[in-house]
């Protein structure tokens, strides 16, 4: 497999939201402490440090889809 290449078949439903995620993931490894490879290859990090950026990335996410499900709420 080339570099900076995955064997993921997530598939964004929108495209445009790929630089936010990507933002999101190094906010989240940043405020971990835990360095992102800037070559894209992370073969070489540890799976727990990968697993905590990937939860932390979802409780967020989740957070923001509450949080606008409240605000419709107001409004209906």
């Amino acid at each position: 497999m080339a570099q900076g290449q995955s064997r993921s078949s997530n598939v964004l439903v929108v495209p445009q939201a790929n630089a936010a995620l990507d933002q999101l993931k190094y906010e989240v490894a940043q405020e971990l402490g835990i360095a992102i490879p800037q070559d894209g290859y992370y073969g070489n990090m540890a799976t727990r440090d990968t697993g905590a950026i990937g939860g932390n990335i979802t409780r967020r996410l989740v957070q923001i889809a509450e949080q606008q499900l409240a605000g419709q709420q107001n409004f209906q």
